[in-house]
């Protein structure tokens, strides 16, 4: 039998929030590094572009594991006693990376680095435990924030790091980083003792959890060419749903189960991963396009731009991506967090149709994903928000680890749909797509966006006060 124990009365200080933010920082500057560089690292390494798309992915399906792991034990043995177990994890694998000869002890080095996921949730236990409801949204999404921020920093410096110094640097730095804020974190923040006694892992239902989550990646990685191989896909999906099945009987079964069935069938919950999933795909989709239209030749209606001009042009999304999580925040606390969310959407929604019919000047794109970067960041963030306070201090772990894995499947679906509308849209022997690939590109992802309306009112269904 599962018992929560009372939330401990201890307060923080801002610079115990702002260890938990640095923290953030460098993790999600550690995680952009490899993308920016990854034409250097295929070079140095002798890596062909399937090894290439290999080393990209890699850190997503490690996060993608361990995050719901790390929340669900952050309940379990206190937040701040795992999160430091698992940045020594973290900090080992930047250090693997930095050194590493080869691609495989590189792999090696991110597949311990995509750990650093799970810090998300383990920083919103420690927020939610040790500060007030209305100071907890907004240390939320300023975690939230900082964390974009660094990988906007990432982006930015890994290539020049790369190139000064040299690749082992770019890795080297954010580890550094990385170990700092870790000690800082230890020194300033507050033990918090476990929120549940009992101390059994459900072992069957983290295997199974895990197996589904990674047959969901294979499943999106197929299907834009599943008129090629539909026998390898049908598996998949035949596979997925006996994953998803047994799960569900030994979650049911199981005296401490991974993830409670219960806490998913109440409305704020399912809801939020609904919203999550949908706004997500409709940013994945513009994530995708927007570079790919301004380097269309400019001999028809694209912009020829280079790489570096699409880096500029993509500056200010990424400014307004890192400001939206404590914009989040603060205005989840201050209007509630459904009316930040309808908001957002209906934000989204417009530009996403805007772009399909005005995308004929560079600052119709520079406009468009900066307004979409700000709206789903503020969306995110009000549905972590929303997650943690809906459910008691023992699920806060579990439910917003959750948040997190809808949002890395949304970004991944919707990748995999842009990439099949542009395939299909590109005839035999050219080079770029027709433009309409990309006006019902944004136009199906606005619409999806829109669709998330629908369930915003079960928001508030349920919630516990």
């Amino acid at each position: 039998m599962t018992t929560t124990l009372a939330a401990p009365q201890v307060r923080v200080g801002k610079a115990a929030v702002w260890a938990l933010g640095m923290l953030a920082a460098a993790t999600g500057t550690l995680e952009s590094v490899v993308t920016p560089t990854l034409p250097l690292l295929q070079r140095e390494l002798s890596m062909s572009p399937a090894q290439g798309a290999l080393l990209s992915i890699t850190m997503l399906i490690t996060g993608a594991l361990v995050t719901p792991v790390a929340g669900n034990l952050g309940d379990r043995y206190g937040g701040k006693r795992v999160m430091l177990r698992l940045m020594t994890v973290v900090a080992t694998g930047g250090l693997v990376s930095s050194l590493a000869p080869n691609l495989p002890v590189l792999l090696l080095g991110q597949v311990l680095e995509g750990a650093m996921v799970g810090a998300m949730p383990l920083s919103f236990i420690l927020v939610r435990k040790h500060l007030p409801t209305g100071e907890s949204q907004v240390a939320i999404g300023v975690v939230s924030g900082l964390f974009v921020g660094g990988g906007m920093l990432g982006t930015l410096i890994a290539g020049p790091v790369a190139e000064g110094l040299s690749r082992h640097w770019m890795f080297a730095i954010p580890t550094i980083a990385i170990v700092v804020a870790t000690v800082l974190v230890h020194r300033l923040m507050p033990n918090d003792p476990p929120a549940r006694s009992d101390a059994r892992i459900d072992w069957p239902g983290l295997a199974l959890l895990s197996g589904v989550l990674l047959t969901l990646m294979f499943v999106l990685a197929l299907a834009p060419s599943a008129g090629s191989q539909p026998l390898v896909l049908l598996a998949l999906l035949v596979l997925l749903a006996l994953l998803v099945t047994g799960w569900t009987v030994v979650e049911r079964r199981s005296p401490s189960p991974m993830v409670d069935l219960n806490l998913l069938a109440k409305p704020a919950i399912w809801s939020s991963y609904v919203i999550t999933f949908a706004v997500c795909v409709g940013t994945s989709v513009a994530m995708y396009l927007v570079p790919q239209l301004l380097a269309v030749s400019a001999d028809g209606y694209g912009f020829g731009a280079s790489s570096t001009d699409i880096g500029r042009y993509l500056l200010p999304g990424a400014v307004t991506a890192a400001i939206s999580g404590p914009l989040g925040g603060i205005a989840a606390r201050r209007f509630g967090s459904s009316a930040v969310v309808a908001t957002g959407i209906g934000v989204m929604t417009a530009t996403l149709v805007a772009l399909a019919f005005l995308h004929g000047e560079v600052w119709h794109l520079i406009v468009a994903k900066a307004l979409i970067a700000l709206a789903s960041g503020v969306c995110i963030t009000a549905m972590v928000v929303k997650t943690a306070t809906s459910v008691d201090h023992g699920n806060t772990g579990t439910a917003t680890s959750l948040v997190l894995v809808t949002r890395v499947i949304g970004f991944a679906a919707g990748a995999q749909v842009s990439g099949a509308f542009l395939t299909a849209g590109t005839q035999p022997g050219m080079d770029d797509p027709a433009e309409s690939a990309f006006v019902t590109g944004f136009v199906i992802a606005g619409a999806v966006t829109a669709l998330s309306l629908l369930v915003v009112r079960t928001l508030n269904k349920g919630v516990k006060t």
